[in-house]
């Protein structure tokens, strides 16, 4: 079917440590962190209007619709403390000014993501177990038009390389292949991150997929014909490996910002606060024991190649990647689905999130033991949408282990 293996493009590791590492390493912890009460609470907007065309109207589908958390049911001190991570133990005004200090010096060029706006009625706290990211039924010209801007409109590509359409088709083949060798590191990279990003959505979807919707209850469950029709290298003229292999690539850029994010979450005040000293720190003790597996990884990707050239083109290059990574995150709010709009924001505040990481490396050196830093934080939910996203990434790794053993047995 495909032969999944070797050296990425661009880095020094391979497909096969990535799985030895990520589905006996990471994935088993990542996913009991993202089942603790800090990380499964996530506040998000889902009832912005597209910014770019006429609204297509929500999917009619039941299970588009998301479940909302009544916020009766939250613990005080996750919805007083939503916006910033820190128990302070400090007077109670001083951490209100602390906080009101921090916003003023929060330099907005940091962001990749456009924020939801955490006080607006219309945002709403999610939990994210109760609505899993799976198939619905959404398809057709409103999903393909979402990822068509994606590519054509927001991505670096040669101008003479056409995608078509519907994402899924292949493209012409190593026609596209040369031109986009041509490209610099931190174009392709570009490249690479978003389709990485849409092969782990789309492995979602063929893990979980609806198979039968009966009167009393909907059937879930790994679609192999679906994988086939996305992945195979018959199926694709080539193009499943290589959208596959980008996954593994966005994995080793998460999992290098994880692993340069560690030194803030290490500090003795950092608390991954919910009002259950208990469950705070053992949520805490376990993201560290994620951060130790990491510093053991030895192939991680090597940032300091990016941007590494002349610093006023540096810079100008650095400034087009934010903004079209923002853009693409305006797009999310076009998705017809409320579901899917609600994983895709929060895959692509994750990515973003690890982005502003990567880019920060100074400020995050520079972090004081001991206090709030002005010069680099992150917000409760940039923290939630981070992990989770690096979870998704982590569970696509671990399904394309599963989805090789079906087809094995399917032959």
């Amino acid at each position: 079917m495909f032969q999944l293996t070797g050296v990425l493009d661009d880095c020094f590791c391979d497909v096969e440590s990535i799985d030895i590492f990520n589905n006996f390493k990471i994935y088993p912890r990542i996913k009991k962190l993202t089942e603790r009460d800090y990380f499964r609470y996530y506040k998000v907007n889902l009832k912005r209007p597209c910014p770019f065309w006429a609204d297509d109207g929500h999917c009619a589908i039941k299970d588009c619709h998301v479940e909302p958390c009544p916020e009766v049911k939250l613990t005080d001190s996750i919805i007083q403390t939503n916006l910033f991570v820190l128990d302070l133990i400090w007077d109670f005004t001083l951490l209100k000014e602390a906080f009101a200090d921090w916003a003023r010096h929060d330099d907005a060029q940091d962001h990749f993501c456009e924020l939801d706006d955490e006080t607006s009625p219309d945002a709403e706290y999610v939990d994210l177990l109760l609505n899993p990211e799976r198939f619905t039924g959404y398809k057709g010209p409103s999903a393909w038009r979402v990822w068509n801007s994606i590519y054509e409109e927001n991505c670096f590509k040669p101008r003479s390389v056409y995608r078509p359409l519907n994402p899924l088709v292949p493209s012409r083949g190593m026609l596209c292949l040369i031109p986009f060798l041509s490209l610099c590191l931190e174009k392709r990279v570009f490249y690479r991150l978003i389709s990485g990003l849409h092969s782990s959505i789309n492995i979602h979807l063929c893990a979980d997929y609806l198979l039968d919707e009966g009167w009393s209850r909907s059937v879930w469950g790994p679609n192999i014909q679906e994988f086939r029709r996305r992945f195979d290298t018959a199926e694709t003229k080539g193009e499943g490996i290589r959208r596959l292999k980008n996954l593994y690539f966005l994995y080793l850029i998460e999992l290098r910002a994880l692993y340069k994010v560690a030194p803030y979450f290490e500090r003795a005040f950092i608390n991954l606060y919910t009002g259950n000293a208990q469950e705070d720190g053992d949520t805490k003790n376990l993201l560290l024991q994620i951060f130790n597996e990491l510093r053991a990884f030895p192939m991680h990707f090597d940032e300091k190649s990016m941007f590494a050239g002349h610093k006023l083109e540096a810079k100008t290059l650095k400034e087009e990647f934010r903004l079209h990574f923002k853009n693409i995150s305006r797009i999310m709010d076009c998705v017809g689905c409320s579901k899917c709009r609600l994983w895709g924001k929060l895959q692509t505040q994750g990515l973003g999130t690890a982005l502003k990481i990567l880019f920060s490396e100074k400020e995050i050196k520079n972090l004081p033991e001991h206090s709030p830093s002005k010069g680099f934080q992150l917000t409760r939910q940039e923290i939630v949408a981070l992990l989770n996203g690096f979870c998704r990434l982590s569970t696509s790794i671990h399904q394309l282990h599963n989805f090789r053993l079906l087809l094995k047995d399917s032959r």
